[in-house]
């Protein structure tokens, strides 16, 4: 397996120098500076990666090989008039990067919302901290700080008790605080801060979509994508929707296998794969991480390997665990990843995700879920597991 790191480039907290010494070879990013919609340009990426790799010859080697993410314009999600001149850019995007040797390129079809979490500092019961989903404070903010119309029907009469029970409970800081942490942009400054009326508003272009009709959007622009991808020698890693179920009324497409399978039967190219989020798509208890670490053997191109911790009486509810204590069987996990690698002759790249935030950096300043220590920890355990498996793989 080829281990990775994510670096969201020279303002992230967690420098270049540092990830050598965790021992990770390839490095996962992003030109984020350059506005959604617009192409990346080549020269742009081969200045990025040389930065990535201009201490290659004093230390240990690092080379940009994953992309995450390039972002899918709205527009293309929609299948708006004039949503072409964005996938001409997000073609442009993904040539100039091949040119550079960059094939590997992760990206997500989530409208609106990217990952979305209602804490991203639970204190955990060893002191360190960890990202949190709460399903009820979830559900206060979509009714009643949001005020989204239509939301009540969305939910059952006892989830709105418990949306209500959660609401009250609330002080003036709490109500800012999430609602800064839904909609004030993702950690790593990959889309745009809203406003309450901005969200509103750009909730309101979705009025209506369905599930099918996003789903087609989706392939649509796959199929003026993936001939070219096929042709450069690019493989798509598509990430799951996160949290893994609809939300404030938005219709998601990738939060099962059967939501795979449909894209896979729409869109058989080999360049069309996945990337297999652990902890993502282990949030839902119905997704068996093992079985689809089997069944997308020649799918899967990268993935997140992390876990978490549902709630037993709301399983909507979780906190993100530590790498291998968690509610997913992640030894199994990686035992299919590296029997795909032995089947298919080939390294999946994976990184360690959404690390606590413990020790040292506690008192420093991190991207939420991207803090040294507790990635490095995280990294260290998957490595275990890898090196001993690969002594003793065992059945697939």
């Amino acid at each position: 397996m080829r281990e990775s790191w994510r670096w969201f480039g020279p303002n992230d907290p967690v420098s270049l120098e540092d990830i050598r010494q965790t021992g990770a070879t390839d490095i996962v990013s992003a030109l984020h500076d350059i506005p959604i919609g617009e192409p990346w340009p080549r020269e742009k990426i081969a200045a990025h990666r040389a930065m990535v790799e201009q201490g290659n010859a004093a230390g240990s080697t690092l080379h940009w090989t994953v992309v995450e993410s390039i972002p899918v314009h709205d527009d293309i999600k929609l299948a708006s008039p004039g949503c072409e001149v964005y996938v001409d850019a997000w073609i442009e995007s993904m040539k100039n990067l091949a040119a550079e040797g960059i094939k590997t390129i992760c990206y997500n079809f989530m409208p609106v919302i990217d990952w979305t979490r209602t804490d991203l500092r639970h204190q955990l019961p060893n002191g360190a901290y960890a990202l949190k989903f709460d399903q009820d404070r979830f559900a206060a903010f979509d009714l009643f700080i949001l005020g989204r119309t239509g939301a009540q029907a969305d939910y059952s009469d006892d989830e709105l008790a418990r949306a209500s029970i959660a609401f009250d409970a609330m002080s003036e800081a709490d109500i800012e605080a999430l609602t800064s942490t839904i909609i004030a942009g993702l950690p790593g400054k990959m889309t745009d801060a809203y406003s309450l009326d901005d969200f509103r508003a750009m909730l309101m272009r979705y009025d209506g979509v369905s599930h099918g009709q996003l789903r087609a959007n989706l392939v649509r622009f796959l199929k003026r994508v993936l001939p070219v991808a096929e042709k450069l020698d690019v493989k798509l890693a598509i990430h799951p929707d996160d949290p893994p179920w609809d939300m404030f009324g938005l219709p998601r497409v990738i939060c099962t296998p059967a939501d795979l399978d449909l894209l896979f039967e729409a869109e058989p190219s080999p360049s069309n794969g996945i990337t297999l989020c652990v902890g993502t798509y282990g949030s839902r208890p119905d997704n068996d991480l093992p079985q689809m670490a089997r069944d997308y053997r020649t799918r899967i191109h990268f993935a997140h390997l992390r876990g978490v911790s549902r709630d037993p009486e709301e399983p909507r509810t979780f906190v993100e665990a530590s790498h291998l204590d968690s509610d997913i069987d992640m030894l199994s996990v990686i035992r299919n990843l590296l029997a795909n690698e032995r089947a298919t002759d080939r390294e999946i790249f994976i990184r360690p995700d959404h690390g606590h935030l413990m020790m040292g950096d506690i008192s420093k300043e991190t991207n939420p879920g991207y803090s040294a220590i507790g990635r490095m920890k995280g990294l260290a355990e998957i490595r275990g597991v890898i090196r001993a498996l690969s002594f003793d793989p065992g059945p697939a």
